[in-house]
């Protein structure tokens, strides 16, 4: 079976995207698929056999090698942002009728927009910070947001992963700096509450037709939060388990299942908690969570003993079942 490991992606964190492509092409089980590298970049897309570079035809996502149309049955897609994290690509591949891993369009297109996801959860209970929700060129008083959500508070680029263009405000004489860091990402901004606790990541999956916890991982990141740097250069301590009690760990796992059942999520998926008066209050998922070496979810993995490639073959597995929309 032809897989292609699509990597790479539009955004910043398309460096993040090609690392956490290789851990897939590695453990993919030889005997079962021919992977394939595949990159998607802003300017160019293309297959990758022994440095060289076949063009993707995109009517219908093949390339040619030795005069030989190669095509896919199934894609493992691992780009982080915009197009693979955000819908475009997977409606792409589902009008060409190819099969991929991780959640559908509609999923990826409504969990990268951080403003729709928190007013979707709204309807189901699923506690979070208080928030401001602004677009470049609105009206924006410093002092009335801060009476609004108290100091510190964090702005946010409404579409955007790994933290980019995310800053924390202490004091509104840096308002204005992180208003311009946030639009650099994105047009729409949003503006949340500190929640004062203990950061949280839960990794779920749909695992042989259950919703399933890998894991709780708590971040103690050296920075002010979990940024960027904190992430991606070593700049944090990551924990698996969570050491938190066995009634905090229930409740956690029970929100985490309760958000990714509620946005009909498929697939992995990694969401962020801040655990705040004993209730973890939600942050954001993350629908193609990163698979590099410093990331969390392999972290989880491990420590379930779950090997990567079962995963993978669970992720193909269901792939290969979910049929397109209009033939449902």
């Amino acid at each position: 079976m032809n897989v292609a490991v699509v990597m790479g992606g539009y955004s910043d964190e398309s460096v993040i995207s090609l690392r956490s492509g290789q851990l897939i092409l590695n453990h993919l089980d030889k005997s079962k698929y021919k992977p394939f590298e595949v990159h998607i970049l802003l300017n160019e897309w293309y297959c990758l056999i022994d440095q060289i570079k076949y063009p993707i035809n995109k009517a219908d996502f093949s390339f040619t090698k030795d005069n030989e149309v190669v095509k896919f049955d199934v894609i493992s897609n691992t780009i982080h942002g915009t197009p693979g994290e955000d819908g475009h690509l997977q409606a792409y591949w589902e009008l060409l009728e190819i099969p991929y891993t991780g959640c559908g369009f509609y999923q990826s297109s409504l969990t990268f927009n951080k403003r729709d996801t928190l007013s979707v959860l709204s309807k189901f209970d699923i506690p979070k910070a208080q928030s401001i929700y602004l677009s470049k060129g609105d009206a924006i008083d410093g002092t009335q947001v801060a009476e609004q959500l108290g100091l510190p508070f964090f702005v946010k680029p409404n579409q955007s992963g790994s933290s980019l263009g995310v800053s924390m405000v202490s004091t509104l004489d840096d308002f204005q700096k992180a208003l311009d860091f946030a639009f650099a990402e994105d047009n729409d901004i949003l503006i949340e509450s500190y929640l004062n606790g203990r950061e949280v990541s839960v990794g779920v999956i749909k695992y042989k037709g259950e919703t399933k916890v890998m894991g709780i991982t708590e971040i103690l990141s050296q920075n002010s939060f979990f940024d960027y740097e904190a992430k991606y250069l070593g700049k944090s301590e990551e924990v698996t388990p969570a050491n938190i009690s066995n009634e905090i760990k229930n409740r956690v796992e029970e929100t985490a299942k309760k958000v990714y059942e509620a946005l009909g999520m498929t697939g992995f998926s990694r969401t962020d908690f801040i655990i705040m008066n004993d209730i973890p209050h939600f942050i954001e998922i993350n629908t193609n969570p990163g698979l590099s070496p410093q990331s969390i979810f392999p972290q989880q993995a491990a420590y379930l003993k779950m090997a990567m490639s079962d995963l993978l073959d669970n992720e193909i597995s269901l792939a290969l079942q979910r049929k397109p929309i209009w033939k449902k």
